[in-house]
């Protein structure tokens, strides 16, 4: 996407900038602009309210430090901070079961597990630029779905909702997308 065609993706890059020269004045734009869809991610991961404000704080803090490492040629501004917000909602959730480790039920192990294996995958995502052409090679629908659920954190059934689609065809889409990002990504390399 060319500058011209998407400010609010070329601003959020220019504070991103900002960040990594450490301008106060950009962290709390950033903020502004962002925590709101940011905080909802981690709400839907936390399922606390409280916790999520908490998890949100240290997300910022993780952009503050992480800004000069922001790369344009691997994703756009809102999907790096969107996959950042993620990955620390997950590693506090991770922090928050073994804390309460003897409160927690198989349910959650397995959670916890899929989840780590989502992390993996949107972290091999960002740094892959050969990931980056698979995508594109995905139907809409496939590539929708599985941004939704790794970098937004989407669950199947929030996705069917948000879609307005049955579940079955969201699970559908999402197996086939992940079938056909493994087998690009496999020849790729």
């Amino acid at each position: 996407m060319t500058p011209t065609q998407d400010p609010e993706q070329d601003q959020l890059k220019q504070l991103l900038q900002a960040c990594a020269r450490q301008e106060d004045r950009a962290l709390k734009k950033l903020y502004q602009q962002t925590s709101a869809h940011l905080f909802a991610i981690v709400l839907r991961i936390i399922k606390n309210e409280s916790h999520a404000e908490d998890c949100l704080q240290q997300i910022f803090v993780k952009i503050w430090h992480s800004a000069g490492q922001y790369n344009d040629d691997i994703a756009r501004p809102m999907t790096w901070l969107s996959t950042i917000a993620r990955n620390q909602a997950l590693d506090w959730l991770r922090r928050y079961k073994n804390d309460r480790l003897h409160d927690s039920d198989d349910v959650l192990v397995e959670m916890s597990d899929q989840r780590q294996n989502t992390e993996h995958l949107a972290e091999q995502w960002q740094s892959s630029t050969a990931v980056h052409h698979c995508l594109e090679t995905l139907n809409s629908d496939q590539r929708q779905c599985l941004e939704l659920a790794y970098f937004e954190g989407f669950s199947h059934q929030e996705m069917a909702e948000h879609l307005k689609q049955p579940l079955g065809t969201v699970k559908t889409w999402i197996r086939r997308g992940l079938e056909r990002l493994k087998l690009c990504i496999t020849q790729s390399i």
